[in-house]
């Protein structure tokens, strides 16, 4: 039988706020931003005044860490769930700032309505309204005594039942006794017990992962920068995406802008490239990975509490220096030159829009892969080989689709300790052969989804080749996905619904081209035996009637380049199948040839 390994009992409200107050429960500044909106906390108010449960909160006390002197230090409470309860408490009740989504200090002040005994978020039309106490936290938390406050609300309001007043304001008052459930992780389960428990725990519907709770690690820790750690991941994310974000920085959060991490991101006020916009879990991962030479971030918590694998005892100086190599990490990762390399190296691939991009593990990976070599002292060139590759490789195999911190561990491992270039070609050996190109890749195209990898791909290739559009003479690909243009279809869509065929017939990948709207609107619904003479014939005479190729051996490298079959210009509805089969064919034929020229 198994030991219950967590203990349950009622905390009162005021007691629980009373550790937040001392640091008892660790919940630090920016742990995680408060994302509920005013109303929840009015109406988490009015759930403890009616008597209703809250919920439980669940917190785990850190190990006990073993100190340089021999001696041991006992761990804070760090809150594994309730951190928005616990939070919305410290502002209705406590009137504290708290910190909302966009980073910004607020307050938040709560209403309430003796006589109607009702809770409202304070707003302009209340401010004016005697009958309502416009803030509860100074009575609540015994800033004004309860005689004081009975007496001045009486003096406004004259004619209002005074017992009813006096009992509903006592009721009032007495919300910090009633009590909410703690459980209480032993501090003798392993990281690996406590990171399952934390996963499996939704927070009003948000599961909680891995990357959270390696957060909240770092950000409870006050002995080594824990804090500013947390806030320089945080907002190098948000600055990454609205780069407007550094002024609020650098004028509301002082002593943040005064870091060395500051001064670091601060190139991203500038920048606009949404390429590469990577969340904190992004961030987390590939840091960790690439410093510390593993792949699962439930082995983060452990380095950063002390973990000792061999002997699974908690030691300081374990913790000490994974906050260290964390550091030297995180700096890596925003490090301007870095950065803008790797995204560099990435375009060069021919991904030059986010929206070509779905893995965004394979695109962590890649920036892994860039980060280590770099570190390993390889060579620039020999780097942007192996980053393109890599990172098409994994794109194509769909290499961290599934279980991806076990492929993370393998790959970090195996790069760690071998050449680059053999470990290459050994997955490409394995992951790549002909048999790839030749079958399973023309089967994977067999697919009417246009954001699939594999024609993301074939369009990157398109993109690297500078090819033009289908039909273009001047624009090319690169134009058309950098300005929104549009996919189409080479046997128009309405020709194929004419001819009975449902969507997932006619969109089919083999089926779609990058077109200028205004060529696509020529074909208009023509069978392909008719437009494509009608080219043809354009090229002969020079009137040009689609785009403005008027020249033969143009118009068939257009072709060529779009992977059009040569026989498209006899082709009507009865070959629609053929047609799709020998362009999934060429688009194959096209990508093999692409990866290996990368």
């Amino acid at each position: 039988m198994k030991t219950q390994k967590y203990t349950v009992n009622p905390q009162s409200i005021e007691a629980v706020l009373s550790w937040v107050k001392s640091g008892e429960i660790a919940i630090p500044e920016i742990q995680r931003p408060f994302v509920w909106n005013s109303t929840q906390v009015r109406d988490l108010m009015d759930s403890l005044y009616q008597g209703y449960p809250i919920g439980y909160l669940i917190a785990w006390r850190n190990p006990n860490v073993k100190l340089k002197d021999g001696t041991v230090s006992e761990g804070k409470k760090i809150l594994i769930d309730g951190q928005q309860r616990v939070m919305a408490l410290n502002a209705a009740i406590l009137g504290n700032y708290i910190i909302d989504s966009n980073y910004k200090k607020t307050k938040i002040r709560i209403a309430f309505h003796p006589i109607k005994e009702r809770f409202e978020v304070l707003n302009s039309a209340i401010e004016k309204d005697n009958s309502w106490i416009h803030d509860i936290s100074p009575l609540i938390n015994k800033e004004v005594g309860l005689i004081r406050f009975f007496k001045d609300y009486c003096e406004k309001n004259p004619d209002v039942d005074e017992i009813h007043v006096e009992n509903t304001l006592e009721n009032l008052k007495n919300i910090t006794n009633k009590q909410l459930g703690l459980i209480e992780l032993d501090s003798d389960l392993d990281i690996e017990t406590v990171t399952e428990v934390f996963i499996r725990i939704n927070s009003k519907g948000v599961t909680l992962s891995q990357a959270d709770f390696a957060m909240s690690k770092i950000a409870a820790n006050e002995d080594y920068n824990g804090s500013t750690i947390r806030k320089a991941i945080d907002y190098f994310c948000h600055m990454a995406v609205a780069p407007e974000f550094y002024e609020q920085i650098r004028d509301v959060d002082t002593e943040f802008s005064s870091t060395e991490y500051f001064r670091k991101m601060s190139w991203l006020k500038n920048e606009n490239d949404d390429l590469y916009d990577p969340r904190y879990t992004d961030m987390l991962r590939v840091v960790f990975t690439s410093e510390f030479e593993r792949g699962r971030l439930s082995d983060l918590v452990g380095l950063l509490s002390g973990r000792n694998f061999e002997t699974r005892t908690y030691e300081e100086e374990i913790a000490k220096q994974s906050f260290e190599t964390l550091e030297q990490g995180i700096y890596k990762f925003m490090n301007e030159h870095s950065f803008q390399r790797f995204l560099m190296i990435i375009r060069s691939a021919g991904f030059i829009s986010s929206k070509l991009i779905r893995s965004q593990n394979s695109l962590n990976f890649a920036y892994i892969v860039y980060l280590k070599l770099k570190s390993m002292g390889y060579k620039p060139a020999d780097i942007g080989k192996y980053v393109r590759r890599w990172f098409v490789l994994s794109v194509l195999t769909g290499r961290y689709s599934s279980s991806p911190e076990s492929e993370f561990d393998r790959d970090i491992k195996n790069i760690a300790t071998k050449d680059f270039g053999e470990y290459l070609r050994s997955v490409e050996q394995a992951e790549l052969s002909d048999t790839f190109f030749d079958v399973g890749l023309i089967q994977n195209l067999d697919s009417s989804v246009s954001s699939s990898p594999y024609f993301n791909v074939y369009l990157a290739s398109q993109v690297k080749n500078k090819d033009q559009g289908f039909l273009s003479k001047d624009i090319t690909v690169d134009d058309l996905i950098s300005h929104h243009g549009d996919i189409h279809h080479i046997f128009p869509r309405e020709y194929l619904k004419k001819n009975g065929l449902k969507r997932g017939r006619y969109n089919q990948i083999a089926n779609y081209v990058y077109m200028q709207s205004e060529i696509n609107i020529q074909v208009g619904s023509k069978a392909p035996d008719i437009y494509f003479n009608e080219l043809k014939e354009q090229c002969a005479t020079g009137n040009a009637k689609y785009g403005a190729i008027c020249d033969e051996n143009v118009f068939h490298e257009n072709l060529k380049m779009n992977c059009i079959p040569e026989d498209v210009f006899s082709m009507d509805i009865k070959d629609y199948d053929e047609f799709l089969i020998k362009r999934r064919e060429l688009i194959a034929k096209k990508i093999k040839e692409y990866y290996y020229s990368l």
